[in-house]
């Protein structure tokens, strides 16, 4: 499948996410003749366990991630960043873990935007917000390429892509910037070929990053 690089909005110190931001990067996409063609939305739920027997609590993980991506509706991802575990399930896996009550959903986020099409390049942007909430946390975008399935062999023409996109962004002299660390995917026993695994393992990552950046901005208040 083609590959993508997961992006994380990174505000300028004492500044925060709004969605005046966030229409502005859409604005910048449209900018340099990216197509509008929908909508999009993924899905991260944090699962904590449900302890009957504390005896057994230091045992179970607490790091547990979910995710559901549009490009695989039948599938569900689950993360545990601690133990640097990913693992691919059907989706009917959400209702078996209800009924089992081993684990329960803390709290879930949505990201969720617009898809552009750009030559053979896709991009999705959107904002961050909690299931039921308008609230928003942040700004993630893709970038998809879609000729090549090589993280290597991609490389190059992503980062140069990722120059040009960061030049337009730049212009509108915005208080942040898109940020891209890339997780090490060989962790977690993936491999050069590109898979929803590796983007299920970006979106950990990315929550990780925006979670911080939230607590800076908390402490920084404090």
């Amino acid at each position: 499948m083609p590959l993508k690089w997961v992006f994380n909005w990174q505000p300028n110190a004492g500044s925060i996410v709004n969605s005046q931001i966030l229409n502005e990067v859409s604005q910048c996409v449209e900018s340099i003749n990216g197509v509008k063609e929908g909508r999009w939305k993924a899905t991260l739920t944090f699962y904590k366990p449900m302890i009957r027997d504390q005896a057994l609590a230091a045992e179970l993980p607490r790091d547990f991630l979910g995710v559901s991506l549009p490009e695989q509706p039948n599938k569900y991802y689950f993360i545990l960043r601690g133990h640097k575990i990913v693992l691919e399930a059907d989706s009917s896996i959400q209702l078996i873990m209800e009924k089992l009550q081993s684990y329960k959903s803390r709290f879930a986020l949505n990201f969720e935007g617009f898809q552009y099409q750009l030559g053979d390049f896709q991009l999705r942007v959107g904002k961050v917000a909690p299931t039921h909430s308008e609230n928003l946390r942040g700004i993630v975008m893709e970038v998809e390429y879609l000729p090549i399935s090589s993280l290597e062999k991609s490389r190059q023409i992503m980062e140069e892509f990722v120059d040009i996109w960061q030049d337009a962004v730049s212009k509108r002299s915005l208080p942040g910037h898109f940020m891209h660390i890339e997780p090490n995917f060989s962790d977690y026993g993936l491999a050069d070929y590109y898979t929803s695994q590796h983007t299920a393992v970006q979106y950990a990552h990315v929550m990780h990053q925006l979670i911080a950046s939230v607590q800076a901005v908390q402490a920084a208040r404090n």
